[in-house]
């Protein structure tokens, strides 16, 4: 089958013929449909964050129909409109009985630890496997598996609460959803934070109010908006040193940063004024939980998530073409999500 892997790190992806995955007792067949170009894929290509061997097909974001289930399989058929939990894990160790299945020693990532979806066909344990509902296109439930996951995970983390206020900085495919998600949890006002226009534009659509802060300090910006009391809640979607400072400085009182985006750099911060004179916090967020996703389908079918319209861009399963979008997300481009499709 075709298959674009990553072969050499901080070199393009290439094309390569590969077999059929094989199906064991438990596993799913999935005929990709779907596969989402995620700013950690462009990480895995240029080495900021490891993959596990080389070569190796990437592609987390994953939405498909069923070509084959394994004898133990119980809960699909060959047919069934499915999306992907990017994380593989045992089901059985201490983090995984209490829900915290991102930290599984025996945990793998979909297209960092084993073959992921830049492929026509994947094989995956059924309990990473979802069904989507029918109003939910392939492109949208992909992207639905990671960039809106991490969002919810990332408010459920920060806390937020009704009425409280939320910044956003970065507007790219978590953005989106985490604004969407803000909205829907009661936040009283959300600031969306980019130096792209277009992005800012896309934001304001959905309500949010926009800080360039290509303009001006964004941090006194939020600060302005709020009185001078700042934000209850920060997300950090962009992974540079600068943005996590502005994050952590844009936080009013009791606070919370929650830090998404990755990066190998160190940020400063003041300890006082920062976070201990105010209580404020910082908070690590890694990857999503299975038990997060039911919500995201029922909001995305419900429209109480959008990501429709020119939110998505498309491709086909082709090297340049994936290259060339990994190339846009590495200088932080217009697109606000790109998805292979076919």
């Amino acid at each position: 089958m075709k298959a674009i892997r990553l072969t050499e790190i901080g070199s393009p992806l290439e094309e390569q013929g590969i077999e059929i995955p094989a199906v064991g007792l438990n596993d799913v067949l999935i005929r990709v449909r779907a596969a989402g170009v995620c700013h950690s894929d462009a990480h895995y290509r240029a080495g900021v964050s490891a993959v596990r061997q080389l070569p190796i097909t990437l592609g987390h974001e994953i939405a498909g129909i069923v070509e084959e289930s394994g004898a133990a399989v119980t809960n699909f058929k060959t047919g069934d409109r499915v999306c992907l939990h990017y994380l593989v894990t045992c089901g059985k160790c201490a983090f995984c009985l209490a829900g915290n299945e991102q930290f599984c020693a025996d945990g793998e990532m979909i297209g960092k630890h084993r073959d992921g979806g830049y492929a026509e066909l994947i094989a995956v344990p059924e309990r990473s496997v979802f069904h989507l509902p029918d109003e939910i296109p392939f492109e949208q439930g992909a992207i639905l598996m990671c960039s809106s996951a991490t969002s919810l995970h990332a408010l459920k983390k920060a806390r937020l609460r009704a009425g409280e206020t939320v910044a956003i900085f970065g507007v790219g495919g978590l953005g989106v959803s985490a604004l969407q998600l803000a909205r829907n949890s009661g936040a009283a006002q959300i600031f969306a934070v980019d130096i792209n226009p277009r992005k800012l534009e896309v934001a304001a659509r959905f309500g949010a109010t926009a800080i360039n802060a290509a303009n001006h300090d964004p941090v006194e910006q939020l600060r302005e908006k709020t009185n001078g009391r700042g934000v209850d809640v920060a997300l950090e979607l962009v992974g540079l040193p600068l943005t996590m400072r502005q994050a952590v400085q844009s936080l009013a009182t009791l606070g919370r940063a929650a830090l998404v985006g990755l990066t190998r750099d160190t940020f400063e911060l003041v300890p006082y004024a920062e976070l201990i004179n105010k209580e404020a916090e910082i908070i690590g967020v890694s990857d999503h939980l299975a038990s997060e996703i039911p919500l995201l389908l029922d909001l995305a079918r419900e429209r109480k998530l959008d990501l429709s319209g020119d939110i998505i861009r498309t491709i086909p399963l082709d090297a340049p073409a994936i290259n060339a979008a990994l190339d846009r997300l590495e200088e932080f481009g217009d697109d606000v999500r790109t998805v292979i499709a076919w």
